[in-house]
């Protein structure tokens, strides 16, 4: 089977051409826990197959690493456009990708190479209501809400960009740690100690991402995400598109944030009138490859 490695600001997935590789639905899960393994695989945060569209141009089918089918990738549909520009698929510059039914729109940017090398991508409108993104709740939308995760107590505000997203200020954690504001760093926060508990909190029937978040200004802040059924990345797209809806809607920010992640920065907007959220960032080509038959049906332990 051939594939192509990709990311977008160190968010990498194995990319799968499905309009020649074809595999059985069945077999999914299990081969992309392998394939992404880092260890006995290739190595990545999932594995997305590039199949025609239905109703968008081409479709992205997107797997967590634990096999788990994720709705929405806005670093993986990034490179999905990137992949079917410069794989000659298509030689627009505007196209239409879908993922699980929900069309998105993409405006592909050539570099000197005449490869595409950034993509911008309007992400459509922000799920605010609590019932749809889904997360438990008392009010229609949960907007700097308390929740209690592990014993300690914290403030999220929860979006839906296609997938949920818990989205906490750091600041409240600090406080709450009394811990020196200015001289902590984003890279000292303990992801992993608290990430797999919000991701599997009762709160979330579909888990959840949580973007950890610390503001800097008006347009520019620093982000952690510990993505469900991956753990921690180095970006998500969704994750930056969710911080920054909740920015607007807690008084933080701007409109436009250039949201520093620990693979790179992306753009994004949220147009109030129009009420779209645009994401713009990078999309890299790392390698192509071909992984051999007997590693893709090897038995699980």
């Amino acid at each position: 089977m051939k594939f192509t490695k990709m990311h977008g600001c160190g968010n990498d997935y194995v990319y799968v051409n499905g309009f020649t590789e074809h595999i059985d639905a069945d077999r999914k899960p299990g081969l992309v826990r392998r394939l992404s393994d880092r260890h006995f695989g290739i190595g990545g945060d999932g594995v997305i197959f590039i199949n025609p569209g239905k109703n968008a141009e081409f479709e992205m089918e997107m797997y967590n690493a634990d096999g788990t089918r994720a709705q929405m990738c806005g670093n993986g549909i990034r490179c999905v456009a990137k992949y079917v520009y410069d794989y000659g698929l298509t030689d627009k510059t505007n196209i239409t990708i879908e993922s699980c039914g929900k069309v998105k729109y993409l405006e592909l940017m050539l570099g000197s190479d005449n490869k595409v090398s950034t993509v911008r991508v309007n992400m459509g409108a922000p799920i605010l209501n609590a019932a749809e993104i889904p997360v438990l709740s008392n009010n229609d939308q949960v907007i700097s809400e308390e929740i209690e995760v592990n014993g300690q107590g914290y403030k999220m505000t929860c979006v839906s960009m296609g997938n949920p997203h818990a989205v906490v200020f750091i600041d409240d954690v600090l406080d709450g740690n009394k811990l020196n504001k200015k001289d902590y760093e984003m890279k000292d926060f303990d992801i992993e100690a608290i990430g797999p508990y919000f991701e599997n909190h009762a709160r979330f029937p579909e888990r959840t991402n949580t973007e950890f978040v610390r503001v800097i200004d008006r347009n520019n802040v620093q982000m952690r995400v510990w993505e469900r059924g991956t753990g921690e990345t180095l970006a998500c797209g969704t994750g930056c598109c969710a911080t920054t809806v909740a920015c607007v809607l807690n008084g933080l920010t701007d409109t436009k944030v250039n949201v520093q992640v620990l693979g790179g920065r992306i753009l994004c907007e949220w147009d109030r009138q129009d009420n779209l959220v645009y994401m713009t960032g990078p999309a890299v080509t790392v390698f192509d490859g071909e992984i051999d038959d007997k590693m893709i049906v090897r038995e699980e332990i």
